[in-house]
């Protein structure tokens, strides 16, 4: 896995496919579901492997967060110079993998467990979302809005209320009424092309408007 905080962590196929089975236990079953021994059991794994990917059961949490943190791309590209297409392309693509991991039966779980934390004395589960999760995507995103800016395409004073404006015209309220029950978007990639259009019309340059 890379340190690099704007890349994705990089799993083998083995440890991803251990990591979907912890995701689905904890769909399943809540937090008291995930234990080592019935994550090694349902991945058909030995709890030495577990330790030795992820350490202890925080480590395997933090590993499962970031994991699905992975599936929303950036589609970076070491080197290359973003042009207009390309980033509408990646702009789309990142609002469509946000959208469809928020509305995701996993994350859905792991947002109402986090919540239900909040008036303990330890409130973990919400601490890893935010840190191995929420901002790692942030982080990429804001990566992405960056080279946009450095590419000429692009122009914002504050590279954090861009993204922020961004994000919003992505999720807007939909995740909320997902956490109360209401059924997940079925449209997303028309919100996300919706979204990617008015963020361009907001902060692109005319290179990106004559586009």
């Amino acid at each position: 896995m890379t340190g690099d905080p704007r890349r994705q962590p990089e799993f083998s196929p083995r440890q991803s496919a251990v990591l979907e089975e912890a995701l689905r236990l904890l769909v399943a079953g809540g937090e008291k579901a995930l234990t080592t021994a019935g994550v090694a059991r349902a991945a058909n794994c030995s709890k030495e492997s577990l330790y030795k990917w992820f350490g202890d059961r925080d480590g395997l949490l933090s590993a499962m967060i970031a994991y699905q943190a992975s599936k929303v791309r950036t589609l970076e590209t070491e080197g290359e110079r973003l042009t207009a297409v390309s980033l509408r392309e990646r702009l789309e693509t990142f609002a469509r993998d946000l959208l469809a991991v928020l509305s995701g039966d996993v994350s859905l779980a792991l947002n109402r467990l986090a919540i239900g934390q909040v008036s303990r004395e330890s409130a973990k589960l919400g601490e890893l979302l935010r840190e191995r999760g929420r901002r790692q995507i942030d982080r990429r995103a804001r990566a992405l809005l960056d080279a946009g800016q450095r590419a000429g395409l692009l122009f914002f004073g504050d590279a954090e209320e861009a993204y922020r404006t961004l994000y919003g015209l992505i999720v807007t309220d939909l995740h909320v009424r997902m956490l109360l029950g209401e059924a997940p978007v079925r449209d997303g990639e028309k919100r996300a092309e919706k979204a990617v259009s008015a963020f361009l019309k907001l902060y692109g340059t005319d290179k990106v408007l004559a586009g």
